[in-house]
């Protein structure tokens, strides 16, 4: 059986193709202004990818905050329920996922079998989200893709006491001006989403194994920051950025 999973976030749309539990490939675009344009896109390219036509595909599931806009999918289903789902294929062992995408920041603690069993969310404020540290980096001039590696050579994170994230800004621009440096600037945004998400965690009750989910996955800083505050060690998968897409493939086949 092959089946699919299309995760639409508010910046990448995701989508993941498996055939009788194996992954066959996955993609990752950008979403744009037409999440809808977006989960027929990412799919037709990664059926490319692969050398598949989408008439071979069972059972299509969409998931993320655009899932309804996917019109072509089997079913639609909380983004919750999918990284429950992707993270328990990837890792069985997994009882606690932490998923930092660009709107939102999740916890989820799932049992055994993959199921949700509580969970905590973020999504009212950019504060603990990758849009936060994609507006902290605009604002030091740094590529976001090295955000992480950076944040690593801080040797005494500044204070960032604001929670918002326009005020945590303005704080930013301030500590430039009184000279400090780059790399402590950018370890102390990364602290300041650690506590953020670290509270949200703890709120829940973190169970090890942990992994870390999303697109933040990929900043070594913000991983490191979080196992400091969570004292624990968090695994990342090299399909992190594509866990929701992958459960979403999951539920289809069930």
């Amino acid at each position: 059986m092959i089946t699919a999973g299309i995760d639409i976030g508010s910046i990448t749309a995701k989508a993941a193709i498996l055939q009788d539990g194996k992954i066959l490939g996955t993609r990752v675009i950008f979403t744009g202004y037409n999440s809808s344009q977006a989960g027929k896109t990412v799919i037709d390219e990664l059926t490319k990818q692969i050398d598949l036509s989408v008439e071979q595909i069972d059972a299509v599931v969409a998931t993320g905050y655009g899932r309804n806009s996917v019109d072509f999918a089997t079913k639609a289903i909380t983004e919750i329920t999918c990284h429950g789902a992707g993270a328990h294929f990837l890792n069985p062992e997994i009882r606690f996922i932490i998923d930092i995408g660009g709107q939102d920041s999740k916890v989820i603690r799932i049992d055994e079998n993959g199921r949700v069993v509580d969970f905590a969310m973020n999504d009212k404020c950019a504060a603990g989200t990758g849009r936060f540290l994609e507006v902290m980096a605009r604002a030091l001039e740094v590529d976001l893709d090295g955000f992480g590696d950076i944040c690593m050579q801080g040797k005494a994170p500044a204070k960032i006491s604001s929670i918002c994230t326009v005020f945590a800004e303005s704080e930013v621009i301030s500590l430039i001006s009184k000279g400090e440096t780059r790399e402590n600037i950018i370890a102390g945004i990364h602290e300041s989403v650690a506590s953020r998400v670290s509270a949200l965690a703890k709120r829940v009750g973190v169970v090890e194994p942990v992994m870390m989910t999303g697109g933040v996955a990929k900043n070594i800083g913000a991983v490191r920051a979080l196992e400091s505050k969570l004292e624990t060690t968090i695994q990342v998968s090299e399909y992190a950025q594509v866990n929701g897409a992958i459960g979403a493939a999951i539920l289809a086949g069930r």
